[in-house]
């Protein structure tokens, strides 16, 4: 497994990460079962993946917890990434929130779920609009100074949010949408996140499932599943994605490799991407996914994805 550091700050972490809405994340996907959750967190774990995220949303906290049982007598060798931002109301109802009083809270109620006294990168997972980011950043930045976290990340803003969070320089990743069937980050986020020393973090790196390629033109998602309001599961746009997975499937063959990993390679190979977190809900899949740190790919291979991709 290869190591890299987060920008601006000692933070090493395996290049290979664990994306964790599938443990415990009951509103996020249907059927979710929580021994076999425990046990990929285990197997990454066991791969020499250091770089585990979560949020406070997933499952509203039992995603945590779960992480929080299975790591607790090996915690300190671990990189913990959560998020908050996110408030279940009595109603059951959500809104954004990122209020410094509540962040301060959510940051304590996280460390208590994950058994940890301090969490190593902390995001906004999502920016409510009403508070300038400034005052959420600012609160950050004392529970930093305070030993409460590590380094400060930003999820799901766009250019504009994230310059407005990084006005003090203080801003360590930022996560976003990014893969091989969605390159919108290359515009500008990535430009910006290599100007200014700030790690790029993609989610979805498999495109929530798509460049697993196991599926096929007549999958249907449960109801329970968040994905399908996503764009790539319309018809149209996911037939035409799977025609590209069978075209990479190619590529990935000639070079030896599953799909997935020459996707997760492909992230590795772009400027500014320090670490991709691949989600999984079945042992095997984390084990494979740990299989992609360090594989080399050619520019003529680079060249050939290129041309799919643009297709």
């Amino acid at each position: 497994m290869k190591f890299t550091t987060f920008k601006k700050t000692s933070i090493e972490v395996s290049e290979i990460g664990f994306g964790t809405n599938a443990v415990g994340g009951h509103n996020n996907f249907a059927n979710v079962n929580e021994l076999t959750g425990k046990q990929t967190v285990q197997e990454a774990i066991d791969q020499g993946i250091t770089f585990l995220d979560t949020a406070d949303a997933y499952g509203f906290g039992r995603s945590e917890q779960l992480i929080g049982e299975v790591i607790r007598d090996c915690r300190n060798n671990l990189v913990l990434a959560t998020k908050g931002g996110i408030e279940k109301l009595d109603n059951g109802s959500i809104r954004f929130n990122n209020d410094p009083r509540y962040l301060r809270s959510a940051v304590e109620a996280s460390m208590k779920r994950l058994q940890t006294d301090y969490i190593d990168l902390y995001y906004l997972h999502f920016i409510d609009g009403s508070i300038p980011l400034s005052e959420s950043v600012g609160e950050l930045t004392r529970l930093k100074s305070e030993g409460k976290i590590r380094a400060i990340g930003i999820s799901n803003a766009t250019i504009e949010q994230v310059k407005q969070a990084n006005e003090t320089n203080e801003l360590n990743v930022l996560q976003s949408p990014y893969h091989m069937l969605d390159r919108s980050a290359e515009q500008e986020l990535l430009p910006y996140c290599m100007e200014h020393d700030i790690s790029f973090i993609p989610y979805g790196p498999l495109a929530f499932g798509i460049l697993g390629g196991k599926y096929q033109s007549d999958m249907i998602l449960d109801d329970g599943d968040w994905r399908k309001d996503l764009a790539l599961f319309q018809p149209d746009m996911f037939t035409r994605h799977l025609a590209r997975v069978e075209k990479l499937k190619a590529i990935a063959s000639e070079e030896q490799l599953t799909l997935p990993n020459l996707a997760l390679a492909w992230l590795l190979h772009q400027p500014g991407v320090d670490a991709v977190i691949p989600g999984g809900k079945r042992v095997e899949q984390i084990r494979n996914n740990a299989e992609a740190s360090g594989i080399p790919l050619s520019a003529s291979t680079m060249n050939q994805i290129k041309l799919v991709l643009e297709e």
